[in-house]
């Protein structure tokens, strides 16, 4: 392994794919961390490979953007390319859904926006990316999602495209209808790449899949999706929306711009992040091990961390009381059973004993939405603090809901739940800064 690139000095592999090879290393100049990423020695001899690994460095390097990987410099020693890059400690997407299976609908959707941004600032600079895939979005420990990987980048601003016309480059799976055709590619290919990402970390699988008869270019080009809530019902529909839109076949069908799909998703997520989206991301990162304790102490505050706990007792509040209507219903048709059993075995004429089945009360369901947050009390129990990622189950009727907030006077108002499931709970706003609010929606 190589010990020094230019004034950086190699400390170790971090990874490898075809094309290349990426060192992590320290700039000594600026004592900062840096990644390098290192042409393969044995395509250096290939003048197209070598001219497109120019290009992905002259793109990087026009583009400052939060959500883009920074390129700090290009190097030719040794016979061999080298880019110099911002070195970004963190699991890309590819990694947290195979260790998690699927990730939580919010969660998913603040990755999406993040991409978007950077999908609607590289095409405002008439840049295609053309491989949008897990594996080329990296989610920092701090919270933060970067793109990366523009090797196979479209770049209008540069010389013509190293591709001919009729040549599908990409990552199969990922590509868009009319990518695999080789046709001229414009911003809407790249927001199809992305809903495909988007709807495998909602479903936890892809939404376009081969089979002994089709290929997947094939099923991407001709066959319809299975709708995200068949695989995952708890997304909301709204989000499904969002993603069938990225989805359509037709170009024109979909978003017009990485603009119009951020715009989409930040109104949707504002319905269920209340939080500082890094804040949701690091959260999830320590839920899933891939962040100690420690490691989040150092990038959120005491009270965020308090929140991440409401969090999680939410969800453990909601799983007990879907555990407990399980029972409940299987208690039910087991009398119900017993009672049809009793009637066929009785003699002609013979009393059966009255059974009486008293049934669960119906309940509704209520969100509550405070700002900046709160201890939540329902009939005078206190049930969580907001955000809270699920909605509050409560009896049908009347309750006395109760918002306390240690800065804040607190706020009391009665509430009516009526029969509904989780996607109809009646939503609550409660501005505890401001001298009077409207609450219910």
């Amino acid at each position: 392994m190589l010990e020094r690139i230019g004034n950086c000095r190699i400390v170790g592999e971090v990874a490898a794919g075809g094309m290349a090879v990426v060192y992590r290393a320290i700039q000594d100049a600026l004592h900062r961390t840096v990644a390098i990423k290192a042409l393969k020695p044995e395509l250096c001899g290939d003048e197209q490979l070598t001219r497109r690994f120019e290009r992905e460095a002259e793109s990087l390097a026009a583009l400052q953007h939060e959500n883009i990987i920074n390129v700090y410099d290009f190097h030719r020693e040794h016979d061999r390319l080298y880019i110099v890059m911002e070195y970004v400690e963190g699991i890309d997407v590819y990694d947290l859904l195979d260790k998690c299976g699927r990730l939580p609908f919010d969660v998913a959707a603040i990755i999406a926006v993040q991409v978007a941004r950077a999908l609607d600032y590289v095409h405002y600079r008439d840049v295609i990316h053309r491989d949008i895939k897990p594996a080329n979005i990296m989610i920092s420990r701090p919270g933060g999602v970067k793109l990366m990987d523009f090797g196979i980048a479209q770049d209008h601003s540069l010389d013509e495209d190293l591709t001919q016309t009729g040549t599908g480059i990409g990552t199969p799976s990922y590509m868009s209808p009319e990518q695999i055709l080789g046709d001229k590619l414009d911003a809407s290919s790249d927001i199809f790449s992305l809903g495909i990402v988007l709807y495998q970390m909602v479903t936890g699988r892809k939404p376009f899949i081969e089979d002994e008869q089709r290929s997947v270019m094939n099923v991407i080009r001709l066959q319809p999706h299975t709708p995200a809530r068949k695989l995952n019902p708890e997304i909301p529909r709204e989000l499904e929306r969002i993603i069938d839109k990225c989805l359509q076949k037709d170009p024109k069908d979909r978003w017009r711009s990485g603009q119009s799909l951020v715009m989409a998703l930040q109104r949707f997520l504002s319905k269920y992040v209340e939080m500082n989206y890094h804040t949701r991301l690091v959260l999830f990162l320590k839920s899933q091990d891939v962040l100690t304790q420690l490691e989040a102490d150092e990038y959120l505050s005491p009270k965020m961390l308090a929140m991440g706990n409401a969090l999680s007792q939410s969800k453990a509040q909601t799983r007990r009381q879907m555990r407990h209507s399980v029972i409940i219903q299987s208690a039910i048709l087991a009398i119900a059973t017993l009672m049809v059993g009793l009637i066929h075995l009785a003699p002609v004429g013979a009393k059966v004993p009255a059974i009486v089945v008293h049934s669960e009360p119906e309940t509704g369901f209520v969100r509550i939405i405070a700002n900046p947050w709160a201890e939540i009390w329902v009939d005078g129990v206190s049930v969580g603090q907001t955000p809270m990622a699920n909605p509050i189950q409560l009896e049908v009727g009347p309750h006395e809901l109760t918002l306390r907030n240690e800065f804040f006077s607190p706020y009391t108002e009665t509430v009516q739940v009526t029969v509904g499931h989780p996607e109809d709970a009646v939503v609550f706003r409660v501005d505890l800064d401001a001298d009077a609010e409207e609450g219910g929606e």
